[in-house]
């Protein structure tokens, strides 16, 4: 306990850490529900105002629990990862495009985010862990798989607002459906890091790693959450009691519901859980795709997502004032700058060449590559689960990289974007909206 009087100058009172905790908590929620109507239409993004209060809070004189992840990864992990599966049926149910065999052309720049653009992120920030940081093998390996996958929690400036919004352009449909695919593709170079580090033989773990990690447990992933999500969509729209059918009485709970039993199932049948959440959202979608309860099931995830996410980037800048880059190094640095703004920019641009994609739309698709929480869970994660050389300046240069891309993707999401919807307007385009008709016989 700090004594207040170094404070206020108050004698004989004395506060406490949760009574900091409450205040904090109390003051972000009032700011979250006022701030998007502060900072619409400038230049300043929902994530950096957490971020710098919670820097404020951490330099104030205030007995604050202990937020190093070196001493508590196995707590960041679980709160990140809440946020993170929170943020994937978020972006699954904004989603107006469905997903099936007659439409799987329409997410042609999602597949050439996810199979050209990432495995290049990948590749090009493990060369640039080893060869620039010194990194051993296995940890720039982590490195790059914890800094490959774009965000779903903070990349909300440049991803669909909701579904049915009519705001469903190219730019914004390919940032949000590579945001949740992307988390869970990125798993399997995590694991590949972990076997690395636990014996080097490549021999020993190859063909395990290609055959279940990068295969097996991506379609284990995929099934379950299509099946979870099919039922329950046939319930919430169809059952044959009126008790059941959770879309007439709006029952928003079970956009939770959905996202804890496919990720809970996928995760015991050693599958993606990340991957089985976003394809429960998405089937869900898909069914009755204009009926209002799709707004219902958005809405309260997306109030769920904004207290998991204040709550974590306050954490943040807190760590951030109290020493989580006291191990961060120019090379790290480097290596943060070099992946923001040449890296993940010159991947994206290459992935959609011959896409038919308008170059002002390649470079926007190709630039916002956001980092977040996403990256803080893998760490923790990896961190967790395996030993790792070097893991404070792991964590001093993921967190500078992702503070560099809430900044500058921050400042820049919304003039970009905009700028974007003026030239469409301009040129007289209409963002894509769902048509039934052309919904897949399976999932109507």
């Amino acid at each position: 306990m700090l004594p207040l009087t170094t404070i206020t100058g108050l004698p004989g009172l004395e506060v406490t850490s949760a009574d900091v905790v409450y205040v904090v908590g109390g003051v972000g929620l009032l700011t979250a529900a006022v701030l998007p109507r502060l900072i619409r239409g400038r230049a300043i993004s929902a994530a950096m105002a957490f971020t710098g209060v919670g820097v404020v809070v951490g330099l104030l004189p205030l007995p604050l629990p202990e937020l190093n992840p070196l001493e508590s990864g196995e707590s960041t992990e679980r709160l990140t990862e809440v946020a993170v599966i929170v943020a994937i049926m978020g972006v699954g149910l904004a989603l107006d495009r469905p997903l099936s065999w007659r439409t799987w052309r329409t997410w042609g720049t999602t597949w050439r985010l996810l199979g050209i653009a990432m495995p290049l992120c990948i590749a090009a920030v493990a060369l640039l862990g080893w060869g620039l940081m010194g990194l051993l093998p296995a940890s720039a390996v982590l490195l790059a798989a914890v800094l490959a996958p774009t965000d779903p929690v903070l990349a909300g400036d440049v991803q669909v607002e909701g579904p049915n919004t009519g705001e469903e352009d190219d730019v914004r449909f390919g940032l949000t459906s590579e945001a949740g695919l992307n988390d869970g593709l990125a798993f399997p170079f995590v694991y590949l890091a972990l076997f690395m580090g636990s014996t080097g033989v490549i021999g020993a773990w190859g063909p395990r790693w290609v055959a279940w990690e990068l295969v097996g447990k991506v379609v284990v992933g995929l099934l379950v959450g299509g099946a979870v999500g099919w039922v329950l969509a046939r319930v919430a729209f169809r059952a044959p009691s009126a008790t059941f059918r959770f879309a007439e009485a709006g029952e928003a709970v079970v956009a939770l519901g959905a996202v804890l039993l496919a990720y809970g199932v996928a995760e015991a049948l050693q599958g993606y859980g990340f991957l089985a959440v976003f394809a429960a959202a998405l089937i869900i979608r898909s069914h009755e795709s204009r009926h209002d309860y799709h707004h219902v099931l958005h809405s309260f995830i997306e109030q769920i997502e904004l207290l998991l996410t204040m709550t974590l980037l306050l954490m943040f800048g807190i760590a951030i004032a109290r020493g989580l880059f006291d191990d961060l190094t120019w090379v790290g640095v480097a290596t943060g700058v070099l992946l923001v703004v040449v890296v993940r920019p010159v991947a994206g641009w290459v992935s959609l060449i011959g896409s038919g994609t308008l170059r002002r739309e390649r470079s926007a698709l190709a630039f916002f590559g956001v980092r977040g929480i996403g990256s803080f869970y893998y760490l923790a994660y990896a961190t967790t689960e395996g030993s790792f050389s070097q893991e404070s300046e792991l964590w001093a240069t993921v967190g500078f990289t992702v503070l560099l891309s809430i900044v500058l993707h921050g400042v820049t999401a919304t003039p970009v974007m905009a700028w974007l919807d003026g030239e469409a307007e301009t040129r007289g385009d209409r963002p894509a909206t769902t048509d039934p008709d052309e919904q897949s016989p399976l999932i109507r």
